[in-house]
């Protein structure tokens, strides 16, 4: 059985901030194991710009993104296994991997760090009614068959889910020649983007529907259109609101999923609101030794916010390799999401000896106005914020200072109020 100092799960924007941090806080002995033939991940299939505007202060393609890292990677040596699946992870930080040339082998890591990001909502958990047809794709597997493969899937198109993958493809289809009829949105505010909305859809004059669904696919061989109709506040269909739009493409842009599978089965606990494993402030699992990061331990909206929490988790690993137990095995404290606050990462926070200032980042349940950020432990109000507006569709980013935090042994809340 190899032994490794640091195994890294995923070759994604994640998994490659995550090395390099380690790599720059003394880490030697290294692996990246990555299933797909080259690193970059999601990125690669992400032709569009918008990339790097926080990281590298200038704006980027998804590649041209994945690239800046992937050269540091090779230029600091740290070894990559593309082609190589990881089966299993034990409690011991065993990784069992399954790699095309080699078979099966196991490999023993000091420290684990995931970073598998994470994948889109089907059909199949939307439960519309209807056949199923030819012309029923997800919006990212419609944007590798674009972007890579060079196929349009079809000419006249409709967009279920307003999330940023779907408005980019609303823009890329448009680019490609097809029509885009119409963006349907189960909620009554988009799930993207601001500036996602003004250059896909309004530049291009693509309607959006908010607190609109599809409630029924025509056609059995090949999609025929479907059925969209208006929804209420329980999010029913409301009789008398149905419309067909013919069509030949339906995208699913329904929401992202953490690719968790690896994590449930180690043992690791998950947060049901994130569908990520519960962390602390150094990105550190219920399992010592296991670190998270990106879009499997929570969906992220910038890929730089992506690379700078890896980074975190890269140096947090750097540190228990170093000390070869958990980086801080005091009490923590519980960070509780309340008032219009759906979840937080981190979830808890060793308040004790802190050594930098901590993000607590987290995302809101719907759209506030005129309203305040308010983090407390117990009475003590350690933060307030103003805010004009907040929205679900942005996750927010809050610095607490670590003297505001020493000592701290009440559940530091987070919530919103009005102002």
């Amino acid at each position: 059985m190899r032994e490794i100092d640091l195994a890294i799960v995923g070759g994604g924007p994640a998994g490659m901030a995550a090395a390099i941090a380690a790599r720059n806080k003394g880490v030697e002995n290294i692996v990246i194991f990555e299933r797909d033939s080259r690193m970059g991940g999601i990125l690669n299939q992400c032709i569009h710009n918008g990339f790097g505007l926080h990281t590298f202060k200038e704006e980027l393609t998804g590649p041209e993104y994945a690239e800046r890292y992937a050269d540091r990677v090779r230029e600091m040596d740290i070894p990559v296994e593309t082609d190589t699946m990881v089966l299993d992870i034990s409690k011991d930080r065993v990784v069992t991997i399954l790699n095309r040339g080699r078979g099966v082998e196991e490999v023993r890591a000091k420290a684990v760090i995931l970073a598998m990001g994470c994948r889109e909502r089907p059909r199949g958990a939307l439960n519309i009614p209807g056949y199923r047809p030819q012309g029923v794709y997800t919006a990212g597997t419609a944007q590798k068959l674009v972007n890579c493969e060079g196929y349009v899937p079809g000419r006249e198109v409709v967009i279920l889910g307003s999330g940023d993958i779907g408005l980019i493809m609303a823009r890329r289809m448009t680019l490609e020649g097809a029509h885009v009829a119409a963006v349907a949105e189960l909620m009554p505010y988009s799930s993207g983007l601001k500036r996602n909305i003004v250059q896909c859809l309004e530049d291009y004059d693509i309607p959006l529907l908010l607190s609109h669904t599809v409630i029924d696919i025509k056609g059995k061989e090949k999609l025929e259109g479907v059925v969209i109709a208006q929804v209420d506040s329980k999010n029913a269909p409301i009789a008398g609101t149905e419309q067909f739009y013919p069509c030949d493409t339906l995208l699913l842009s329904c929401g992202l999923i953490p690719e968790n599978e690896l994590s449930k089965n180690c043992g690791i606990d998950i947060d049901p609101r994130t569908n990520g494993p519960i962390v602390d402030e150094g990105l550190e699992t219920s399992i010592d030794g296991v670190f998270a990061c990106g879009n499997v331990l929570h969906v992220h909206d910038l890929v730089d916010f992506v690379s700078e929490e890896s980074a975190r988790a890269g140096e947090s690993a750097a540190a228990y390799i170093s000390k070869g137990c958990k980086a801080d095995d005091s009490t923590a404290v519980k960070v509780i999401p309340q008032n219009g606050v759906r979840y937080t990462v981190p979830s808890e926070i060793h308040t004790d000896d802190l050594l930098c200032d901590v993000h607590i980042r987290f995302r809101v349940t719907g759209v506030f106005k005129d309203c305040a950020i308010v983090i407390k432990s117990g009475e003590n109000e350690l933060l307030r914020r103003k805010s004009r507006i907040l929205v679900p569709s942005e996750m927010l980013d809050i610095i607490i200072k670590q003297d505001k935090l020493a000592g701290t042994s009440d559940d530091i809340t987070v919530s919103i109020e009005e102002v």
